[in-house]
């Protein structure tokens, strides 16, 4: 399967890809480099806007904003403006610890993720911003969570253990509840870690593998479908879009390689496309409720 590059950036730590269907762009970030980015493919060009902390995620919301997870909570930002305002804290308790993925249900829920920074600790925990407040769930604590992702009728949750090499499917109620925890799939440390996760419209599941130079796709049983390599090590998520929803756009990281390793990989860091044969899922806004 061909892929381009499509940003050559160098992000130090690329992450969150997302499309947004309001204006057909893509938005990703640069955990560690505090900056948000989106990305136009009529024009090919991108722009960029500092955050005031090391940024996670960005999910197109209500109001013609988008909801931010930065290490100091939830916030709503505007483009426009470039504000960023806060709306919750997360995790107020654990200051080691920061936001690492999210995505949008179909309710218009927010399912997101937190991790130990220093990537020693078992802090991490899966949230959900219900558009007013943030509720924890029960899944159990990881140090690195990542995904999570939303099956199309909204009743399982992808949750991903990335040291422990594993893909969670979890039950979720209509109420956001979250019930019986499966094991998916694993990951074999050989074919690398399995970092965010996407679900397209029929319920295949994508994921990036960090040190695996692919990107793989598994069917809703479980099963391997394709893989896509790409030229960067560190793959860390997978976002759908484009005018019919078959464009997959790939970030990767070059945080952690040594001097040897960027030099055979002097594209660590960039964001790559290509091809895919299911569009991707059409998801809502995250709801934004004004907050006091």
């Amino acid at each position: 399967m061909a892929t381009i590059t499509i940003w050559n950036g160098a992000a130090q730590l690329g992450e969150g890809p997302c499309w947004d269907p309001r204006d057909d762009m893509l938005w990703f970030v640069d955990i560690k480099g505090q900056r948000v980015h989106r990305y136009d493919p009529r024009s090919a060009t991108t722009r960029a806007w500092d955050a005031p902390a090391p940024v996670g995620w960005v999910v197109p919301a209500e109001g013609g904003v988008l909801l931010a997870g930065l290490q100091t909570g939830l916030a709503r930002f505007d483009p426009v403006s470039g504000d960023f305002a806060h709306l919750a804290q997360v995790e107020p308790d654990l200051p080691g610890n920061r936001l690492n993925d999210a995505t949008v249900a179909p309710d218009g829920s927010v399912w997101f993720g937190s991790m130990d920074d220093g990537e020693r600790q078992a802090t991490g925990r899966v949230h959900r911003w219900n558009g007013r407040s943030v509720e924890t769930s029960a899944i159990e604590p990881v140090v690195i969570t990542n995904g999570p992702g939303v099956s199309p009728d909204g009743r399982t949750l992808y949750h991903v253990d990335t040291v422990g090499g594993i893909i969670h499917a979890v039950a979720l109620s209509g109420d956001g509840a979250t019930g019986e925890v499966r094991v998916f799939a694993r990951i074999d440390p050989d074919d690398g870690h399995p970092d965010g996760v996407t679900v397209d419209a029929a319920g295949n599941v994508w994921v990036g593998l960090w040190g695996g130079w692919r990107a793989r796709l598994y069917d809703p049983a479980g099963a391997i479908v394709t893989e896509v390599r790409l030229p960067a090590a560190n793959i860390t998520k997978v976002a759908l879009g484009g005018a019919d929803g078959r464009t997959a756009y790939a970030t990767s990281a070059r945080v952690g390689l040594s001097p040897a390793a960027l030099a055979a990989q002097p594209e660590a860091g960039n964001v790559f496309s290509f091809k895919v044969d299911t569009p991707g899922q059409r998801l809502p806004l995250a709801r934004l409720a004004v907050t006091e």
